[in-house]
């Protein structure tokens, strides 16, 4: 069944070049759009991230751990959330959320920004089969590749977090 169904996509495929190979420039163009895989993926995160509890819905006012000079930040939005009805999309240890400063410096407020969540109150499992949780709730204002607007951290780092964000782990004072 499944070779049948993947021959099908194949044949369409081909079909589908041999319709462009007319025309070079299109010709080109189609190979660069269908060859190209992302570079990025996560934002400047490295490796796959492992499925963990989700504490932070949108809306939340998380505590800032960085010297931006930003006290809380405020979650808008949580990156790569599909969603389902009426389910607010949340974020947990390691994801990447636009966020907006909403005590702090005044050249930090009123402007979208984009920050990782480093701890969460609410305990996820690990891989190990042991639950973690921290006592706050905090994060790190990034770049859109994941590099720190700030260059230190106040308070340990999750390892989940660590492992996605190399920037962030060279920053990290301690990583638990």
């Amino acid at each position: 069944m499944q070779d049948g169904f993947l021959f099908i996509l194949l044949a369409l495929h081909k079909s589908f070049l041999a319709f462009f190979s007319s025309s070079k420039r299109i010709w080109k163009h189609v190979l660069f759009r269908i060859g190209r895989m992302s570079k990025r993926g996560r934002g400047g995160a490295s490796g796959a991230k492992f499925r963990i509890s989700l504490g932070l819905p949108v809306g939340a006012v998380i505590n800032c751990a960085d010297n931006t000079g930003a006290k809380n930040l405020f979650v808008i939005a949580v990156y790569g959330i599909r969603g389902r009805l009426n389910r607010l999309p949340s974020a947990g240890v390691g994801d990447m959320f636009v966020a907006s400063v909403k005590k702090g410096k005044p050249e930090l407020r009123k402007k979208v920004l984009q920050a990782v969540v480093i701890r969460q109150r609410k305990q996820f499992r690990r891989k190990d089969g042991t639950f973690i949780y921290f006592e706050d709730n905090a994060g790190v204002i990034v770049n859109n590749k994941g590099e720190m607007k700030g260059s230190a951290i106040t308070g340990p780092v999750a390892k989940e977090c660590a492992d996605l964000w190399p920037r962030i782990a060279a920053n990290a004072g301690s990583i638990a």
